[in-house]
């Protein structure tokens, strides 16, 4: 199909808005991850006995289902965007309630409500549509001064991290923590509850230290190695070290035998292994990209809902990106979280492909109008 610039078509008008840098990048991503799936995941269901490829085509529909959710997302107008976040954030608080009562318990946490043959992780859900809904309110705080919108971006925080405290999930609370902090900072945060923020941040991970322990354990095995089983990250150090520059080869790895989360956790050690060390320097460099592009979009923005919203979902994905990462180069102590895009699951994929649609549309050149109107 021929188009140029002046067609009024809806796949058009989105062609010659989007940022197709970012397209690129994130496609990019979305491939190495189809490849390292397809690397790491055989041998771990040959561990639990299923088909060798049952995680491989379940990946590949998931792969497929993301492309179509980005897609659709990102030819929305930030009002619309802006509405979906409302109902997703609704939603995904309901779907966190009912966790404690219908959840599936894995490791000892539920996290997962089974649907049928599929899981679905409603916290994943929660993080974009928060980002976007916390933008609203402190942009709705900017046009109506006497609108309290940092009282009620506060609510919808303390909210969120109580439900994902319950399962528990640290992680997602440190995605979480991040994105709100720094979007309460961009919308004008007064230095003395930046203060008092920083007092209670530091408070609540010495809380989430004492109270859980598995969090403790962790600490204290990143803390000082020979204090417990720091098996997972010492097998990933040595798939590192043996991958060396150029890696051993697709396929050619050992660290996915022995590895339980090779295909989640640890993909990142995995690409190591089997491409090397610059193939992951590469990989960092399509995550800098997107968020460095991300932010350059919106340098100019005069829409201050579309500016927070924009850094508060580059934000998490981010965060996400460097947790995984830095636990997989013993960088942060071990913490289960996906590599977005390159890691298995569904319930991640179709998350971050939410978001990252939702950051498409937003961040597509506007003239002459403020759809948030």
């Amino acid at each position: 199909m021929q188009f140029d610039r002046t067609s009024t078509s809806l796949f058009g008008r989105w062609w010659w808005t989007v940022d197709r840098l970012l397209l690129v990048a994130i496609f990019g991503l979305i491939c190495i991850g189809a490849v390292l799936v397809t690397a790491a995941s055989p041998s771990v269901a040959e561990r639990i006995g299923v088909d060798s490829f049952h995680f491989v085509r379940r990946q590949q529909f998931f792969l497929v289902l993301s492309i179509i959710v980005m897609f659709l997302v990102s030819l929305l107008e930030p009002i619309q965007i802006r509405r979906l976040a409302v109902l997703g954030l609704l939603v995904s608080f309901v779907l966190l309630v009912a966790l404690p009562f219908f959840g599936a318990e894995t490791k000892g946490a539920k996290r997962w409500i089974n649907i049928g043959p599929l899981g679905l992780q409603p916290s994943e859900f929660l993080k974009p549509c928060l980002a976007v809904v916390l933008a609203w309110v402190f942009s709705l705080r900017l046009k109506h001064t006497q609108f309290p919108g940092y009282w009620v971006a506060i609510i919808l925080y303390a909210v969120s991290v109580f439900l994902l405290l319950i399962q528990p999930d640290l992680g997602m609370v440190i995605t979480v923590t991040a994105m709100w902090g720094l979007q309460f900072f961009l919308a004008g945060l007064p230095v003395m509850w930046v203060s008092f923020l920083l007092v209670a941040g530091i408070g609540g991970m010495y809380g989430a230290y004492m109270i859980f322990p598995h969090v403790q354990k962790r600490i204290d095995n990143f803390m000082d190695p020979s204090s417990g089983d720091n098996y997972q990250v010492e097998k990933s150090l040595e798939a590192f070290k043996s991958g060396g520059l150029l890696g051993r080869g697709p396929g050619e790895g050992e660290v996915k035998q022995y590895l339980p989360d090779s295909h989640t956790d640890f993909v990142f050690s995995v690409a190591g292994e089997e491409f090397g060390a610059i193939f992951c320097l590469i990989i960092v460099f399509f995550f800098s990209f997107i968020v460095i592009r991300g932010l350059i979009r919106i340098w100019n923005e005069k829409d201050f809902f579309v500016m927070l919203s924009v850094a508060g979902l580059l934000a998490q994905f981010g965060t996400q990106s460097i947790i995984n990462m830095g636990v997989a180069v013993n960088l942060l102590p071990a913490k289960g979280m996906t590599l977005p895009f390159l890691s298995y699951g569904g319930s991640s994929l179709v998350a971050i492909a939410l978001g990252m649609g939702m950051m498409l549309a937003l961040t597509r050149r506007r003239f002459g109008r403020n759809p948030t109107k």
